[in-house]
């Protein structure tokens, strides 16, 4: 039978084994959570580097776009107006075989280019081009400039004479407006066609008096 001393002693080792075990399941579950920590480390770095590799090769792709735009817009401005000049060339070469063309008629030659000037005037509708129908027209500043003004008996007041240039409009956007001679009446003009309608009118009262 154990003494109170031995029964005391053995109980000191058997807490001291137990704190040991204690500290050591301690030391053990903190290596395994470190360890953990380690892992998830490694995770993120993998992660944040796969991340930062789509980053640069999205910046790179970026820049290899504005660098396609920048020269895309530069080629649409060099190259804007291609097609309507391949469908005008044609006519060029119309004139060039008129000019060559010699045969004395100077009403034959008129007639062929004015068939020119339709046929170029055909190709610039196509591209959204028009001309602006001035002649006798009023005059609207909106489409029309006006660089001269006359009277004129067989116009009415502010209606156009005759175009110097004609104007145009590109998809119904004014590009050139028709520069053209309207007709100004003076007051003296009218003061004079007043008098005319009331002579005429007194001259028909009596005429019918008689």
């Amino acid at each position: 039978m154990k003494t109170k001393k031995e029964h005391h002693e053995h109980n000191a080792k058997h807490a001291q084994s137990g704190e040991h075990n204690n500290e050591k399941a301690a030391a053990e579950n903190q290596n395994q959570a470190i360890e953990d920590l380690r892992e998830k480390l490694k995770e993120k770095e993998k992660e944040a580097a796969t991340h930062y590799d789509k980053y640069l090769r999205s910046v790179a792709d970026f820049d290899n776009y504005k660098k396609r735009a920048i020269k895309d817009k530069a080629d649409a401005i060099k190259y804007g107006n291609e097609d309507i000049i391949k469908d005008i060339l044609p006519f060029m070469d119309s004139l060039d075989r008129a000019l060559e063309h010699d045969t004395g008629d100077i009403k034959a030659f008129k007639d062929g280019i004015a068939l020119i000037q339709d046929q170029l005037l055909c190709c610039l509708k196509k591209h959204g081009v028009e001309r602006i129908d001035a002649a006798g027209k009023n005059f609207d500043p909106n489409f029309h400039e006006a660089l001269m003004q006359m009277d004129s008996d067989k116009h009415e007041d502010n209606k156009i004479v005759s175009e110097m240039e004609k104007g145009y409009l590109l998809n119904g956007r004014l590009i050139r407006p028709s520069r053209v001679c309207v007709c100004k009446k003076t007051i003296k003009d009218e003061n004079q066609s007043n008098e005319n309608s009331k002579n005429d009118e007194y001259e028909i009262i009596e005429d019918t008096g008689e």
